[in-house]
């Protein structure tokens, strides 16, 4: 065989490496001259990469879909409460804090892709044309709005609106042949931030704040002073499940409760210097017995709220280690109707701390702390509470009692969460909300038989009576939940707890509802125990 002939494959994988070469030294030097170089001018480097983009980039894109994208990604490593709030969600985001917005006045609950109204709002747009409970919206405008694609955020955007404007909604009304028609002219509604208050006995007074928004102390103001007027002289104030709101609603509500020159709260940032919020002397509440409800969802301004009563021992703090919010936002609002909300400054209970939790971990670490914490048995066990190791100050309240920051507030009377009852079947019928929705069901097929009993004993006897867990036992084969008669047993009066007090709430209201479902809370009942106490606070 000829040499030339044994070196051919080697000669031409050669050269086709040196054409490579060659071909990329070309090409580098044409695009050296294609590229224009740039000098980023420093802190200006966001804007050059945007205009490098727009300019050379192989496909055409609006930058201004490309900020929005890149804004999120940016605050989200500032920290876990900094957030840019789109333009298109400002208005609905604000109205869950402001106290009203503007609508028609219903509540609603999509069932069989069907909006159904569960109740109208007392004063409401709704009410004064005759709209009722059980009614279900077919039409909006004259379209047909039924179906699987209708969701909340759909029935929302179609709902609400300007102050003044109208819409017309098509009701199907039990009992009516033909379809109703409303014209409804959008008014102020109001978003609540107490969901009930009532007496406990003769002398307890107890009241469930959901938020703290623009009304919140008015509302809680007045719920006090009625429940004072009527004999009240301790006072609850559950703030279980409250992720918090606006720091101002916090320190006017706490006010009340403190005597003159006691330290409310203290805030404190790098840009930020430090702004106490000191009691003025003027609350109407500086004498009543106080216990405040908390579990691991109280946050942020119910986490000041909680930390003030607690290291002034005014009162104790109920129930599970709250949440670890420990940091101020303020909104700023952008030039295209866009805000952020910049988190500005930490804020500190008065005996110093600040109950942040860490978050250096990263957002899923941060965002999996209260799974965790179920996971270690801490909602079931105090000894099994874990907090920050790292601060190891010693906090002392007023008196000298020894608190802890570092990761939310430590309750000063621990309760477990209460298990009795739950079983796989249970929690798969309410995680479902099978349980909501046949007590809706059974509520809309006896409503004018449940509207004969007046008051709250009349109904819950008469629901006392009635064979609710067989007949949604039933229900919910009929969904394809198979019973057990095991774990039926088990979570029989829980069941029927949980579905009497949805009928409640539906006929009666939120008191009503609270009423019922606070009757075998294992923290209330602990707390009011320590108010049965004649102890005072050291």
């Amino acid at each position: 065989m000829k040499k030339s002939v044994v070196y051919m494959p080697i000669f031409f994988a050669l050269a086709v490496i040196v054409g490579i070469f060659i071909g990329k030294t070309l090409s580098d030097k044409k695009s050296s001259h294609q590229v224009k170089q740039e000098t980023v001018v420093k802190g200006d480097k966001i804007n050059a990469l945007l205009n490098l983009i727009s300019a050379k980039y192989v496909d055409s894109l609006s930058s201004d879909s490309l900020i929005e994208k890149a804004i999120p990604k940016i605050v989200s490593n500032l920290d876990p409460h900094s957030v840019y709030i789109p333009a298109s969600e400002l208005q609905t985001v604000n109205e869950e804090l402001e106290g009203s917005f503007s609508g028609i006045g219903v509540q609603f609950n999509i069932q069989r892709d069907t909006v159904m109204i569960v109740s109208v709002i007392s004063g409401g747009p709704s009410e004064k044309l005759g709209v009722l409970p059980g009614d279900r919206i077919v039409t909006v405008n004259d379209s047909t709005f039924v179906g699987k694609e209708i969701t909340n955020e759909k029935v929302v955007n179609k709902l609400r609106g300007p102050k003044g404007t109208k819409v017309k909604v098509g009701i199907k009304r039990n009992g009516a042949k033909d379809l109703l028609s409303f014209e409804i002219v959008r008014g102020d509604i109001p978003v609540n931030s107490i969901d009930a208050y009532y007496k406990i006995g003769s002398d307890i007074g107890y009241v469930k704040v959901n938020r703290f928004g623009g009304s919140t102390y008015e509302e809680f103001f007045k719920a006090l002073m009625a429940m004072k007027e009527s004999g009240a002289e301790k006072f609850i104030v559950d703030l279980r499940g409250n992720s918090g709101g606006y720091l101002d609603a916090a320190i006017s509500m706490i006010n009340e409760f403190l005597g003159k020159g006691d330290m409310i709260v203290y805030t404190e940032g790098n840009a930020n210097s430090r702004t106490d919020a000191i009691a003025d002397g003027n609350g109407r509440f500086k004498t009543n017995r106080v216990m405040v409800l908390i579990d691991e969802w109280s946050a942020s301004a119910s986490e000041i709220f909680a930390g003030a009563i607690q290291d002034n021992d005014r009162g104790l703090i109920v129930g599970r280690r709250s949440f670890g919010k420990g940091l101020v936002q303020q909104q700023f609002p952008l030039l295209d109707g866009s805000a952020l909300r910049l988190t500005i400054a930490r804020y500190y209970t008065p005996s110093g701390r600040c109950i942040q939790k860490p978050y250096g971990n990263g957002e899923e670490s941060y965002e999996s702390d209260i799974y965790n914490r179920y996971i270690h048995g801490e909602l079931d066990a105090k000894d099994s509470i874990h907090v920050n190791k790292s601060d190891t100050t010693i906090y002392r309240t007023k008196h000298g009692r020894v608190v802890y920051g570092g990761g939310g507030i430590m309750p000063d009377v621990f309760v477990p969460r209460d298990t009795t009852g739950m079983t796989s079947y249970f929690n798969k019928v309410n995680n479902s909300g099978m349980i909501y929705e046949y007590s809706f069901n059974y509520t809309d097929s006896n409503r004018e038989k449940l509207k004969s009993y007046k008051n709250l004993n009349e109904l819950e006897a008469f629901l006392d009576g009635e064979d609710l867990v067989s007949n949604f036992v039933v229900f919910a084969e009929g969904k394809g939940v198979k019973r057990n008669p095991n774990l039926l047993n088990k979570s029989r009066s829980l069941i029927k707890m949980k579905i009497k007090t949805y009928i409640i709430r539906n006929m009666l209201g939120d008191t009503a509802f609270y009423q019922i479902l606070n009757r075998d809370d294992v923290t209330l009942k602990a707390a009011l125990f320590q108010l049965s106490s004649k102890n005072e606070i050291k």
